[in-house]
């Protein structure tokens, strides 16, 4: 095996942030793309040193002609590898980039799942993770948007996402599959710039890197990089700040206003997200957010609109409740 510099990075990458173990179970997922194709090829390789039990998945979204054909490349692909295959494939129409992405992350859940799989690992980039950025920052977000695209993170219980590749660009993962001569399948819809992230890649990032900063891409990992360890910091300081402002009585559950008020705005907004998120089951908005945190300081008896679902936030004395749009307090 040739120990190239690549090698080394990602073996200290998973090592120096715990990412993963030895004798561990990896499900990798393989597009057959030049990024997860070095995924598999760094993980097999580094497999001797560190025991892992590695398998393959690979998931047909059908959405090309061709995508039975490339389903069939990368099982044999893991085939001449001796690594375990597993294909799931869509059974319904996948009508948008999100529906996509959560039909994926379910399925190879199921995967892991039915074959004890801890550890899902994919092949996002230090370029993946700057188009992110780039696309929840055009689509309006805060800090928790431009960073969401980390490390690791728990997609059911006992079952991890990993992504050890974040430090790597797309150009590095191409220079590395030419090395060793992996075959690389061309993903026709990649090409297709009627999706957003398409037109990213194919013309904003090429105008930022021309006239900008060539490194455009490893700047805004970075910054991704930044404001997660802020995000993360924020997020445990905003959950003992919920604790200890919230009060529940049976069914019945209310927010402290004074231990509220006490506190910066960034940590209310938190706070009130974490709340919204429990009750609505959803990533809310930032109009519900913004208007369940402006009860902290409102008159006494001022209410919200309802919120999807039907309840409404509304204030009685140091305190918010959480009522029915037909009860009083």
């Amino acid at each position: 095996m040739v120990w190239t510099a690549l090698h080394a990075k990602i073996h200290r990458t998973i090592r120096s942030r715990h990412l993963f173990e030895g004798q561990q179970r990896l499900l990798v997922a393989v597009s057959g793309g030049q990024d997860s194709l070095c995924l598999i090829k760094l993980l097999l390789d580094l497999q001797p040193k560190w025991g892992w039990d590695i398998g393959i998945a690979h998931c047909d979204h059908r959405w090309r002609t061709d995508s039975e054909a490339n389903a069939d490349h990368v099982k044999n692909l893991a085939k001449s590898w001796g690594v375990s295959f597993y294909l799931a494939t869509a059974t319904q129409s996948l009508n948008s980039e999100a529906a996509a992405r959560n039909w994926r992350y379910e399925a190879l859940s199921a995967i892991a799942q039915d074959d004890n799989y801890q550890y899902i690992v994919t092949g996002h980039t230090a370029s993946d993770r700057a188009e992110t950025l780039l696309y929840n920052l055009m689509r309006g977000t805060g800090a928790d948007g431009l960073q969401a695209l980390n490390w690791e993170r728990t997609l059911k219980a006992d079952i991890f996402l990993i992504r050890p590749l974040l430090e790597i660009t797309r150009s590095e993962t191409k220079a590395f599959c030419q090395q060793f001569n992996l075959p690389i399948w061309e993903d026709s819809t990649n090409q297709n710039v009627k999706y957003a992230r398409n037109r990213i890649r194919q013309e904003l990032i090429p105008y930022l890197q021309a006239n900008f900063n060539p490194k455009v891409e490893s700047a805004l990992a970075q910054t991704a990089e930044l404001l997660q360890g802020e995000v993360e910091y924020l997020e445990q300081v905003a959950q003992k700040l919920r604790e200890e402002a919230s009060e529940v009585n049976g069914t019945e559950f209310r927010l402290n206003r004074q231990v509220l008020q006490k506190e910066p705005l960034a940590l209310q907004r938190r706070v009130m997200r974490q709340v919204l998120k429990q009750i609505l089951f959803d990533s809310p908005s930032f109009e519900h957010i913004e208007k369940l945190t402006a009860l902290i300081t409102a008159p006494n008896r001022s209410q919200t609109d309802p919120f999807p679902g039907g309840e409404i936030a509304q204030v009685q004395d140091h305190w918010i409740y959480w009522v029915s749009p037909n009860s009083e307090i």
